[in-house]
């Protein structure tokens, strides 16, 4: 929650800073190809083949067996990203030219979004090497360190936009080189934790043992496999560049809105699940596995189903108040708000896929999320290229949200099909009536806000105020429904507050 609270900070200046135009789609682009090797290969890929091997071998062999292997892949991993970085510093013009096509129309943005994003390349070894210590640390059932280090990185690009941002040519070469700073960070502050935690690792000559083989064999599908939201997130950037100067910014800001709720809940909920099923099921209890998936899918819908719905119901208002000031006007609050609500139609969808792919992952099975993201990136292609055309970048957004259902219903589908997973009868009694709260609170908002909405057209504190009254008000109606459908109990409640 505070890695969320502090990125809406640092989004609230880069809008301040940059705004929506040249400047800002080139460095989005720059932290976002990164940030999508990140997400697919560290956290998603990497997390899926190597976690699972290292709570086993925690589990048979004891501390001692399982930091030899993690130094294994820890020393196979740099051998190969090193270069990768080093070869991309090189061929960064030609990469560019494939990820923001429509930039080689103008040739400023697009040389500066290749300058931007050589300095942002290297924060990819670094949080890399952060996601192997990371997935030690969830497997030891340490994760605070781990859901603590995106924090730095927000704070030092803050401090970076607020204090350093007329020393550098534009604010994004200032982001740029902090983020590459933020990652060094976020790997010092995790492989400390982990050497504090009686598993330090250290470097050894790379070898690629029959474990290590096992990652990489079991890597290459997973990759597909977990990180579909974000293989949609990188075509929609490819088609937005097509788009007038802005589209990747809208997109931008909205995206990390909707991902808000997701963040804060849905990537949790995947991060514990993963490691606490691997054991059940290391343990001869694929019953315990199921039911913590159970639990698992209904407390992240519990929780985000109602922020999807607000943030359908009040959107403009919610944009305009964070980031409407400096160079973002009301023309881009407007363009951002369309994109956020197609994005928040696929919230639920997100956080759902976020809880079922470890019940493939936990059992080694990665061959089968493979085609159901192939699948879901073919619906997710062509629903843009067909969306773009009537509603611009919103259409974009609105193929992500679509593919995203498919993957999460397809990923159902076959969970159930292979015996892995059967929603139960609590799950399927409540996830309705979690449905039916939120949409009745999301009109209840919406009505109150088409009241009250000469509030939102003054002064800063003004709109606040009415953010703050329809929020309070909003989750009082919410709660109040839930309970009495009986979506969640009071007990229920107690003890997820004492947990």
């Amino acid at each position: 929650m505070a890695s969320r609270v502090l990125g809406l900070v640092r989004d609230i200046l880069i809008a301040r800073y940059l705004g929506a135009g040249p400047v800002a789609d080139a460095f989005f682009v720059a932290f976002k190809f990164p940030n999508f090797f990140r997400r697919l290969f560290a956290e998603g890929a990497f997390n899926a083949a190597f976690v699972p091997q290292f709570s086993a071998i925690l589990e048979r062999e004891g501390k001692a067996a399982a930091r030899i292997f993690a130094e294994a892949a820890l020393a196979v991993m740099i051998f190969v990203l090193l270069p990768a970085v080093i070869i991309a510093q090189f061929a960064m013009p030609q990469i560019m030219i494939v990820l923001a096509p429509g930039f080689r129309g103008d040739p400023q943005t697009f040389l500066l979004a290749v300058e931007l994003t050589r300095m942002t390349f290297p924060y990819l070894l670094f949080m890399a090497l952060t996601a192997l210590f990371g997935g030690v640390l969830n497997s030891l059932g340490k994760f605070a360190a781990v859901a603590a280090a995106p924090v730095f990185l927000n704070i030092i690009l803050i401090f970076a936009l607020v204090f350093l941002s007329f020393v550098l040519p534009t604010p994004g070469h200032t982001l740029a080189i902090g983020v590459a700073v933020a990652g060094a960070f976020q790997l010092l502050l995790v492989a400390v934790s982990a050497a504090r935690n009686g598993m330090p690792l250290f470097l050894r000559w790379p070898q690629l043992t029959r474990q290590v083989r096992t990652t990489l064999r079991l890597m290459v599908p997973g990759a597909i496999g977990a990180g579909v939201v974000q293989i949609n997130l990188v075509i929609d950037v490819m088609l937005a560049s097509l788009l007038p100067a802005g589209s990747i910014s809208y997109l931008y800001y909205a995206d990390r809105l909707a991902q808000f709720p997701l963040g804060v809940i849905g990537v949790a909920t995947g991060v514990a699940l993963l490691p606490l099923m691997s054991r059940q099921l290391g343990q001869g209890d694929p019953q315990a596995a199921v039911s913590s998936q159970n639990r698992a899918i209904e407390l992240a819908l519990l929780l985000t189903v109602p922020a999807a719905a607000a943030l359908v119901a009040i959107p403009e208002q919610i944009v305009a108040l964070l980031f409407e000031r400096g160079t973002f006007d009301a023309a881009s609050t407007e363009a951002t708000a369309r994109a956020l609500i197609a994005f928040a139609v696929g919230i639920p969808a997100y956080v759902v896929i976020k809880a079922l792919t470890p019940g493939f992952f936990a059992r080694g099975d990665t061959a089968t999320p493979v085609m159901i993201a192939g699948f879901a990136m073919i619906i997710n292609i062509a629903a843009a290229i067909i969306l773009m055309q009537y509603f611009a970048h919103a259409g974009i957004a609105l193929a992500t949200a679509i593919s995203a259902w498919v993957n999460a219903l397809l990923l159902l589908l076959f969970l159930a099909r292979k015996a892995y997973f059967r929603p139960d009868r609590r799950l399927v009694s409540r996830v309705p009536r979690i449905f039916v709260a939120s949409l009745a609170m999301a009109f209840a908002v919406h009505y109150a806000e088409a009241q009250f909405g000469v509030l939102f057209i003054q002064g800063f504190w003004s709109k606040a105020g009415a953010m703050m009254a329809l929020v309070v008000g909003g989750v009082a109606i919410f709660s109040l429904l839930a309970l009495g459908l009986r979506a969640v109990t009071l007990a229920e409640v107690r003890s997820i507050l004492r947990r």
